[in-house]
């Protein structure tokens, strides 16, 4: 089984740098999508249902604002829309879509513009994952963040102690997340090496993102449980459609 997630920052600006050329070039089983900006109803079919694939969508009720989506090669059993807290699901942050073993979500973290409302969604976020632990069903969640966790993912770590998305409250609640809690790091389960990022804050597309600054700030997360079940795990440098790159993980089991 093959996941992808990305942060497409803007569907139709994505669409228009590649995106769904892109897509059709991953067989992914499953890629997860985030920070839309844009109504599933106002896109056009190419990309609501790109060949291959069943789209599933949540709209923020801002105009031009968050929204999350799943694209599926297999149908779900279900979708869940949102989590139950006004936050979350006015803002469109979490869809995820349950299949027999286990279920696969696409989420978007606040990005901290304004800190006060990023730390309230943590907070209401961290007890539904605890909700999620205590399960026997299996979660994979994929998506932005919107914080690097170590100082091994961003550069120039010293200068941003003080930077929304890597603040220590917002570290020490990725501690919780990655320790108490139980949940795991695919990526850092495969790959421990610094300079590997998926958003680069001043992107410049005429310079090679290997010499560029940037942070990790997408993951997909699973239970201890699932651990086993992680086979591979990189970033697609090569995807251009968005300050973001796609990170994708293969697993050892059918979806």
């Amino acid at each position: 089984m093959k996941i992808a997630t990305i942060n497409v920052n803007g569907i139709r600006e994505a669409v228009g740098r590649g995106f769904l050329d892109w897509l059709a070039g991953q067989d992914a089983d499953v890629v997860c999508v985030q920070n839309l900006k844009a109504k599933s109803f106002e896109l056009d079919d190419s990309i609501l249902y790109p060949e291959g694939y069943e789209g599933y969508f949540l709209d923020a009720e801002q105009d031009g604002f968050s929204g999350v989506g799943i694209y599926c090669r297999k149908i779900p059993k279900a979708i869940m829309y949102g989590l139950g807290f006004p936050q979350c699901d006015h803002e469109a942050r979490f869809l995820q879509a349950d299949y027999d073993r286990f279920s696969i979500a696409s989420f978007l973290m606040p990005d901290g513009s304004d800190l006060a409302a990023k730390q309230a969604f943590m907070a209401q976020y961290q007890e539904y994952l605890s909700k999620m632990a205590r399960k026997r069903r299996e979660y994979i969640i994929c998506g932005t963040w919107h914080i690097a966790h170590k100082t091994i993912d961003l550069e120039n770590w010293a200068d941003n102690q003080d930077t929304p998305g890597f603040k220590p409250e917002e570290r020490a609640w990725m501690d919780q997340v990655f320790g108490p809690t139980g949940f795991i790091d695919c990526f850092r389960e495969i790959n421990r090496d610094a300079g590997e990022y998926t958003w680069w804050p001043k992107l410049d597309q005429e310079v090679p993102r290997s010499r560029q600054e940037g942070w990790r700030i997408d993951y997909q997360v699973v239970g201890p449980n699932f651990r086993r079940h992680v086979v591979d795990a990189w970033i697609d440098y090569d995807a251009n459609f968005s300050e973001f790159a796609p990170l994708i993980v293969e697993y050892d089991l059918p979806i």
